[in-house]
């Protein structure tokens, strides 16, 4: 799969903006806050409908515009696809697939994969366990379709339950319609766990061989899922915690509250290792994310790199550059420098100015 090019109207800092891709590496380079993250960016929102960074859309939107379109041309197994979305400030963002409009977000997942790698993501085991669902989330909805449709219900289920929650310090007596909810929530709440499972399962097959290579031979890693609840403990925990979620008028058990725990040779480096650590099993987690998606659709995804580079030293350099040599990316620097130190194959370099880019080499 390939993204062949992206055309940009009144989004972020571009009026309008068109680029063509190579299939294989694409640089956009400048100064900082030029706009090189905003066509990452756009790409991005383009495959999955979210952004990276977690903005909604009328953040998306260009200054003093109502709305804002991002048209993405991709090749699949050389079957090519449009894939068209206008972002709006007030209403819902309409998305279209080859001129026809789509009703659901599950119908775009899977016409290209994307991998986003960005310098927060080497703080993912450091930082709260709100980013690491996040990245669950994000990359299982990518992969599979049934997922979207449990994730979705059960999140909505949640947003109502939490909803009647607040509302019974005026209406009591509504407090029997939450085994309404408590039903959902468990139905939904056991296929989220179940996916999640599995997903993890998965990856460690991939993480463990990638990690031994970056660490020198040095170090094991695995990745442990923690559920908040088991499967067949949900409903024993909503009745349990009840009287505590009416106090707190939240729903304080269930899949919302999981996480990932980091084990290398045994010790837990999300509480106990070095940043050294953390970041080497992040850089894992990234490398592993693109060869399941390999595995798992047969296929590679579209490798999305925004200013990586300049937060590793020189040997987790050569092990990212080495391990995305054959697939399509797009990566976004500063400076050429570290790219051609390391003799790194580019195959189109565009420099990005004040929202204007400009390619160097076609």
């Amino acid at each position: 799969m390939m993204i062949e090019s992206v055309e940009l109207k009144n989004y972020r800092n571009y009026e309008h903006l068109y680029v063509d891709f190579s299939p294989g590496t694409n640089i956009l380079y400048g100064d900082n806050a030029q706009g090189k993250t905003n066509i990452l960016e756009s790409i991005y929102v383009c495959c999955t409908t979210k952004s990276h960074r977690g903005s909604k859309d009328k953040e998306m939107i260009q200054f003093n515009r109502e709305e804002s379109h991002i048209k993405l041309k991709v090749r699949k197994n050389d079957v090519p696809y449009r894939i068209d979305m206008h972002l709006k400030k007030n209403k819902a963002k309409g998305v279209a697939i080859n001129g026809v409009p789509i009703r659901k977000a599950s119908e775009l997942f899977g016409i290209v994969n994307v991998v986003f790698f960005s310098p927060e993501d080497l703080n993912i085991i450091k930082n709260g366990p709100s980013e690491r669902r996040r990245f669950v989330d994000l990359e299982l909805c990518q992969l599979n379709k049934l997922y979207v449709h449990a994730l979705i219900q059960y999140n909505r289920t949640v947003n109502q339950r939490n909803r009647l929650l607040k509302e019974l310090i005026f209406r009591p007596e509504y407090e029997s319609t939450l085994d309404v909810w408590d039903i959902q929530l468990v139905q939904y709440g056991r296929q989220v766990i179940q996916y999640r499972r599995e997903f993890i399962n998965q990856l460690n097959e991939i993480i463990g061989d990638i990690h031994r290579t970056l660490s020198g031979e040095k170090e094991s890693l695995q990745v442990s899922y923690e559920p908040d609840t088991e499967m067949d403990e949900i409903e024993q925990a909503l009745r349990k915690n009840r009287d505590m979620d009416i106090r707190l008028k939240t729903t304080t058990v269930g899949p919302h509250r999981d996480d990932l725990n980091f084990i290398v040779n045994g010790i837990d480096i999300r509480k106990f290792g070095s940043q050294g650590q953390q970041r080497t099993a992040a850089l894992s987690l990234k490398l592993a994310e693109i060869e399941l998606v390999k595995y798992l659709v047969k296929d590679y995804p579209v490798l999305l790199l925004d200013d990586v580079l300049s937060e590793l030293d020189g040997n987790r350099q050569e092990h990212l550059l080495d391990g995305i040599d054959h697939i399509q990316t797009v990566i976004t620097c500063t400076g050429l420098e570290d790219l051609m130190n390391h003799r790194f194959r580019t195959d189109r370099i565009f420099r990005v100015i004040e929202g204007t880019v400009t390619s160097e080499n076609e």
